[in-house]
């Protein structure tokens, strides 16, 4: 007679499948990373240089030394939040290419929020800033969430139009003359007053506690995604909205609140590049939001995956001035390199879908023969003779 498994059992079974489960994933992204720095030797061999050089100075850039490896950690700040932006609205089967001009409203806004002098302590001056950032960029996420749950309105076009209102939008507030927050001259807006900056983790670096916020936003995205009634509806919507609607999931509330936070997270990172490493928001666009993209693609869309996806990408950023410098290579190539990640992660995603279509394909025949057999009178496993009356 075949007993139930005790709860702790069950447990433990279900956390090593999702171990075993990720497994190929993890190989698959280490496998692609390989296939772009092997891609890369080629590409410096034939530009002839020689490569081993040109590595062993990227990877003394990026970790060679505490200076190193925070200078790797405040490039990935940003980028882990973007990420995790891209990675959110992804969920739901949306492509927020608008990451770009949300942390642009948001670090905006936060800067304004930061320049402003209350005499607040900053318990209290900082989260403000901070809140008045993510709400920036929330509302620009949500612009787009909004007008597709009620009009249709493809969010790829209407993130797009938002990314370049933006850009306006900061270039008209920053050059205001009878703004007193902002310095028309420097593009920027006044230094943010102490009580609204990020600390600084490391004197003598640039690391600042916005990586910390970064982690915290990645485990706090992984339990709202698995954890919460809400991510599954995201999920469930992002797979299957007709499935979505079946289960009585309201398809345009949940893609309007899935834009909303990833407006929000997208805004934090704006936020925290303003008042952790800039010390003030500057009217510069340096395409951080679009290369976030990169990253929630090569993160596989998965929280903690994008946070290494972002350690990668910083670490690329890092290195590849101490690369030019040492090795005379210019850091262009870094771009050549993130080029080949995210092709090799493409190509491997698309092979590992295209097998999983294989399986479930063989499967589904499977099941038709077996029923057609059924059907036809003649079932695989003969059924057990009646038991005798006594």
């Amino acid at each position: 007679m075949s007993t139930l498994p005790l709860p702790t059992e069950r447990e433990s079974s279900s956390l090593w499948g999702r171990i075993t489960g990720a497994l190929p994933t993890v190989l698959s992204s280490l496998l692609a990373i390989a296939i772009a720095l092997l891609a890369g030797a080629v590409v410096l061999a034939l530009s002839g240089a020689n490569p081993i050089p040109a590595y062993e100075a990227l990877f003394a850039g990026a970790f060679g030394g505490q200076r190193e490896l925070a200078e790797t950690l405040v490039m990935a700040t940003p980028l882990i939040l973007g990420g995790l932006a891209f990675a959110v609205a992804s969920r739901a089967g949306l492509f927020n290419i608008g990451i770009e001009g949300q942390m642009v409203v948001g670090g905006l806004c936060a800067g304004l929020a930061a320049a402003w002098d209350p005499g607040l302590p900053i318990f209290i001056h900082l989260p403000l800033a901070v809140l008045a950032g993510m709400i920036g960029g929330g509302i620009w996420g949500f612009i787009p969430g909004f007008l597709k749950a009620q009009t249709g309105a493809h969010e790829v076009i209407t993130t797009i139009m938002l990314n370049y209102l933006a850009y306006r939008i900061s270039t008209v507030v920053i050059g205001q003359e009878n703004l007193p927050l902002v310095n028309p001259a420097l593009q920027a807006t006044l230094p943010a007053v102490e009580s609204a900056r990020l600390p600084r983790l490391i004197e003598g670096t640039r690391l600042h506690a916005g990586i910390l916020i970064a982690l915290a936003a990645a485990v706090v995205v992984w339990f709202l995604l698995y954890r919460t009634v809400f991510g599954y509806k995201i999920r469930t919507v992002g797979l299957s909205p007709g499935a979505a609607a079946f289960a009585g999931i309201s398809w345009g509330r949940t893609i309007a609140l899935a834009m909303l936070l990833s407006g929000l997270l997208a805004g934090l990172g704006g936020t925290v590049d303003a008042l952790g490493l800039q010390g003030r928001y500057y009217n510069i666009t340096l395409g951080i939001g679009f290369t976030s993209i990169a990253v929630g693609l090569v993160g596989r869309n998965t929280p903690f995956g994008v946070v290494l996806a972002g350690l990668l990408f910083g670490a690329l950023a890092s290195g590849a001035t101490k690369m030019q410098n040492t090795a005379g290579i210019s850091r262009d190539i870094v771009y050549v390199l993130l080029a080949f990640v995210i092709l090799s992660v493409s190509a491997l995603a698309v092979a590992q879908q295209f097998r999983q279509a294989k399986r479930l394909a063989a499967r589904a025949r499977g099941m038709t023969r077996d029923r057609a057999a059924q059907d036809a009178g003649d079932p695989l496993v003969e059924p057990s003779p009646p038991s005798r009356a006594i």
